[in-house]
Parts: C-alpha cells; structure tokens; sequence
C-alpha cells in the first residue's frame, strides 16, 4: 500500500532511495577489494592504487592509505570486510524500503543521516572545504526533507481518523 499522495514524495524518495543504493554498493564493493586482499601484501596492492589514480604518495591521505595497508593483517581485513558488508546491507535496506515508501525506512533514514551532521560540523570546524561544506549542506537538505514526508505522513493519519470517527468515511 502506498503511503503518498503526490508525485513530490515519490520522485523525493525515490532519490534518496538511489543515493542510498549507491552508498551500499560502494562500500560492498570496498569490502569485496578488502577480502581479496587477504594473504597477499596489501602495502604493495594500496601503493598500485596511489599510483593509478595519479596520486602523490607523499601527500598525507595517500601515506597513511599505504601506512594503514602495510599494518592490515588478515584478521583486521576480515574485520574491516566484514564491517563493510553489514553497513551495505543496511544501506541497500534502508534504499529499498525508501523505494517501497516504507513507514520505518522514512524513520530509519532521517535519524541515520542526521546522526552524521554533528561528525560533519566537526570536521568542518577543524577545516573548512567546499566539499565538506556540500555535504554538510546536502545531509541537512535531506534530513530536512525527510522530516517533512514524515510530519505530512502524521498529518494524513491524523486527518484520516478524525474522518472515520466522524463518519463522514464509511468503515468497510
């Protein structure tokens, strides 16, 4: 049963439902990457990574990247691969249900992006980047919007109640 009444909701959430797809299978992808890593020298595989994206491997993210590398043993992989695969499937659930405009993914997404804005407005604090800054803005937007769709939601509901306990609705 669908919950919308407007085109707005549903192209709205079908968006985000893609977004939130896309992020699970980006990290899954990272997660599959991580376990093929397993018995084999990852330093050397993140080295080959810096190198094919034209990055220096002076500078202090792609450093650290084959630092870390150079410390990951194979438990630490499948712990990290295994991370991975739990925040996906969250992730591809939370963007199904979006897609089916499911009641708890609409709950479940506007709390699990607005847990991120205090981490962005932190980070943005420290350093301020125009990349950060659109992100920050983007999560706000959709916690935003997300929060709309659900107050709506509550409205609806409500309007539909008083309309049956009035009996201006039959009750079949």
């Amino acid at each position: 049963m669908k919950q919308k009444t407007g085109l707005h909701h549903y192209f709205g959430l079908r968006a985000v439902a893609i977004f939130e797809f896309a992020k699970g299978f980006l990290v899954l992808a990272a997660g599959l990457g991580l376990l093929s890593l397993i018995h084999r020298d990852a330093q050397e595989a993140a080295e080959k990574i810096v190198r094919v994206l034209h990055f220096n491997p002076a500078n202090h993210y792609p450093h650290v990247f084959i630092q870390a590398a150079g410390n990951a043993s194979d438990a630490r992989l499948w712990f990290y691969a295994s991370a991975a695969l739990a925040y996906a499937m969250i992730r591809i659930a939370e963007g199904y249900g979006l897609w089916y405009e499911k009641r708890w993914a609409e709950w479940f997404a506007a709390i699990s992006a607005g847990l991120y804005i205090p981490v962005e407005l932190y980070h943005l604090w420290h350093r301020v980047t125009w990349l950060k800054a659109v992100v920050l803005i983007s999560n706000v937007l959709i916690v935003i919007y997300l929060v709309m769709i659900l107050l709506d939601n509550h409205r609806q509901r409500v309007a539909a109640t008083r309309k049956i306990k009035t009996g201006s609705i039959p009750i079949a």
